[in-house]
């Protein structure tokens, strides 16, 4: 059965935009968007060449990129067995806050974006 979920997605999956933004004591602020493509095996996140973000210490951004990159990847884990679903993930779209971005901010925007494009293909839900 895991040989039919090994690839995802199964065509291109282009604009997958996400806004992570809670306001709280703690507040988190992400927004990114990225694009789903099949792979032949294993699991490519790539930052688009152009992409440019104003965000100051600009050294953190790719510290955020990472954190978005760990939340797909989790998300495209099939569950009990840990195989990661075939796939590349290449950023398109960034935005930060002063205030608001961290890791984990970065980390949930990745998880949500993975479950809307797993949403928009009717993918089993893992």
């Amino acid at each position: 059965m895991t040989s039919a979920l090994s690839r995802f997605p199964p065509y291109p999956i282009r604009g997958v935009s996400v806004l992570h933004q809670k306001q709280n004591c703690a507040p988190q602020f992400a927004e990114i968007e990225v694009d789903f493509e099949p792979a032949a095996e294993g699991f490519v996140f790539e930052v688009a060449p152009d992409l440019t973000v104003e965000y100051q210490p600009a050294e953190h951004l790719p510290r955020f990129f990472a954190a978005a990159a760990v939340g797909i990847e989790e998300q495209l884990r099939l569950p009990g067995i840990g195989v990661l679903i075939a796939t590349r993930v290449v950023l398109r779209r960034a935005s930060a806050d002063t205030f608001g971005s961290h890791e984990l901010a970065f980390r949930i925007a990745g998880y949500l974006a993975a479950r809307k494009a797993l949403e928009r293909t009717g993918f089993p839900s893992l």
